[in-house]
C-alpha cells in the first residue's frame, strides 16, 4: 500500500494485504465478495492478534442498540491488525501458510454452520508462535 494511504504510524506495517486475504478465499471469495467484509486495524491489539474474523449473525434485536446493520447480518468480518515493520516478513510468511488457509476453512465452515451456531456470534483470531501461527476462538484465552 503507498504510503501516502497509509493510516498507519511510521514503524509499523500490516503483515497481509487484500491481495493475499482474497487469494487465500479464492473461489469462495469471489462468489461470496457481498459476505466478507475485510477491514485493516491502525492500531495493534495488545494480545498480539494479528489476524481476526467475527460471524455476524441475524439478530434483530442487536440493530439500533450498538449493533450492526441488518446489511452486516449474516456475514464474516476480517481484520488485520499492524505489528512493526521489522517483525513483517516473518509474520507475512507464517500468517499466508498458516492463518489464511484456516480463516478460509473457517468461513467456509459458517456457510454450513447449524442453525443455532448461526445465530451466535463467533470469532477466531491468529497470532504468531515462533515461526507458525496459533489461533482461538470466541476470546477465550491464547494456548
Amino acid at each position: 500500500m503507498p504510503s501516502r494511504n497509509r493510516r498507519l504510524p511510521s514503524g509499523l506495517s500490516w503483515p497481509l494485504t487484500a491481495t493475499d486475504v482474497r487469494d487465500a478465499l479464492g473461489v469462495l471469495g469471489a462468489e461470496r465478495a457481498d459476505t466478507v467484509r475485510l477491514d485493516f486495524d491502525s492500531r495493534p491489539w495488545e494480545d498480539g492478534t494479528l489476524l481476526h474474523a467475527e460471524w455476524i449473525p441475524p439478530v434483530r434485536s442487536n440493530y439500533g442498540t450498538g449493533g450492526f446493520h441488518p446489511a452486516w447480518w449474516s456475514t464474516v468480518r476480517v481484520g488485520v491488525s499492524p505489528l512493526p515493520a521489522a517483525e513483517r516478513p516473518t509474520a507475512r510468511l507464517a500468517l499466508r501458510h498458516g492463518a489464511l488457509p484456516e480463516l478460509a476453512a473457517w468461513i467456509d465452515a459458517t456457510r454450513t454452520a447449524p442453525e443455532t451456531w448461526t445465530h451466535s456470534r463467533h470469532s477466531r483470531r491468529w497470532r504468531l508462535a515462533g515461526t507458525a501461527t496459533t489461533f482461538c476462538d470466541d476470546l477465550q484465552p491464547w494456548p
